[in-house]
């Protein structure tokens, strides 16, 4: 993400979601995201709620390249798209620091393709703000819903590869134009 692009932007809409930067009545919302065992089966576990209940703040995912995904009013997830780190795990690429794609979504939420939809919203707002960067995503080869979203969003694989004690795999997106 690029500190020139205006933050946050104006909501956007899908035909059933609105992605929009994050509010104070989301705070809730988050500490059940993270707090939910079958949320953290891919990403390191579920967080104890009484520690988020202290940690989170009043105004959670307050930065550059973080959506809320809302549904008739309430957040149902998140997307962050977020500069990869050059030193983080797998692939290094020639382009290091390009944005990387993330998502998770409340388990009630799973199994409707708001991912997918909602996750496509971004990437367009991304291709419209950074003409022809490519983004990339990672996820555990054994998340078959994370891997359906990918193939969904038109990811391509580019490597496997061993991270946290799983396989890992790394796909990236080249928008259109």
């Amino acid at each position: 993400m690029s500190e020139s692009v205006a933050w946050p932007p104006p909501p956007i809409e899908t035909e059933r979601l609105v992605l929009r930067a994050a509010e104070a009545r989301d705070r809730p919302s988050f500490i059940e995201l993270f707090a939910s065992p079958e949320v953290g089966t891919y990403v390191g576990g579920p967080r104890p709620r009484d520690e988020l209940e202290r940690v989170v703040p009043e105004v959670p995912g307050q930065r550059l390249g973080f959506f809320v995904v809302e549904l008739d009013g309430a957040m149902i997830g998140m997307i962050t798209l977020d500069r990869r780190a050059e030193d983080g795990p797998g692939p290094v690429r020639p382009t290091a620091g390009e944005a990387e794609l993330g998502y998770l979504f409340l388990p009630a939420a799973w199994g409707f393709g708001y991912a997918a939809e909602a996750c496509a919203a971004a990437l367009g707002w991304f291709a419209g703000t950074h003409p022809g960067e490519p983004v990339v995503l990672c996820t555990q080869t054994a998340n078959e819903r994370s891997m359906r979203v990918a193939a969904k969003l038109g990811f391509a694989e580019a490597e496997l590869f061993e991270a946290y004690g799983a396989e890992q795999w790394f796909g990236v997106w080249s928008p259109v134009g």
